[in-house]
Parts: structure tokens; sequence; C-alpha cells
């Protein structure tokens, strides 16, 4: 099988996936309390960024799809492969640990510097040496933990878990 068949073919599935989740935050945002009894604006109700954000996600999964679609189109039928991976089976388990099990049991800033950590030193590149790995690892893991932090605690004034 040719490396471009795989390509489309995980552009359709990936696209697909974004699609759906985007479409799942938008009606997520829809179902948010909206305080219009305490006259909120369209733009300060709490569900209209996410949804924003969901609609982004949702049109550009379906850039995605288009671009897979395209490409099917151009090469010849191949045998399917299977849908889950090896790496999307590891990041759904690192993601359901990281927000059903460690979020909440443990300091926010914590876990998400482990989790972003993990996730860098699982995922790098295998011609990393392994100490170069660990040192990126552990940097992104906790520039992304102070950042996202800073930001929510201090410019949105939201409060972590």
């Amino acid at each position: 099988m040719s490396e471009g068949g795989k390509t489309a073919r995980s552009d359709l599935w990936g696209g697909a996936g974004w699609v759906v989740f985007g479409l799942a935050i938008v009606v997520g945002s829809v179902r948010m309390d909206r305080f219009e009894s305490m006259g909120a604006q369209l733009y300060t109700m709490p569900g209209f960024v996410p949804g924003m954000i969901g609609c982004l996600v949702a049109l550009l999964g379906l850039v995605l799809m288009a671009r897979g679609w395209a490409r099917r189109a151009q090469e010849s039928a191949a045998p399917s492969e299977p849908l889950l991976n090896r790496r999307i089976l590891v990041t759904l388990a690192l993601t359901l640990v990281y927000a059903g099990l460690l979020i909440g049991r443990a300091p926010f800033w914590l876990v998400t510097a482990l989790f972003v950590a993990t996730f860098v030193a699982l995922f790098a590149p295998a011609n990393l040496a392994p100490a170069r790995r660990a040192t990126v690892a552990v940097l992104a893991g906790v520039l992304t933990s102070a950042v996202v932090t800073l930001v929510f605690e201090q410019v949105f004034l939201v409060r972590l878990p």
C-alpha cells in the first residue's frame, strides 16, 4: 500500500473525528446556561467562545476530510487498515488517565506538567537522544503547565481544580 493511500484514509477518518468532536463542543456550548436573566450579552455568555472554537474545529475537520477525499480519488482502492492504531490508543489512555483519574485529585499544575511531559516523551521523534528527549519533555511539560495555569487563573480568572 502506498504511503499516500494511508495518508488519505487517515485524513478521512481523522477529519471525521474532528467534525464529530467539534459538533459535540457546539452542542455542549449551546446547552450551557446563557445567564439571560442576568442581562448577559451574546459575547459574554459562557458557551460563546467554546461554541466558536467547536465550529472552527468542525470546519477544519471538514477541510481535512476534503483533502483526504481528493487524495483518495487519485489513488486506487487499497485494503483497509485498522481504525485504531497504537498511537491513538496510547493518546486515548493518557488522556483518560489525565482527565478521568488525576484532575481533581492532585494539583492541576503538577498533573498537567506530568501529562504533557509524558506525552512529549512518548511521541518525540525516535532519533532524539534519550537525554535530549527527556529534557525536551520536561521543559514542554513545565512550560505548558505554567502558561496554562497563569493564563486561566490570572487572565480569565478561572480557579483550576
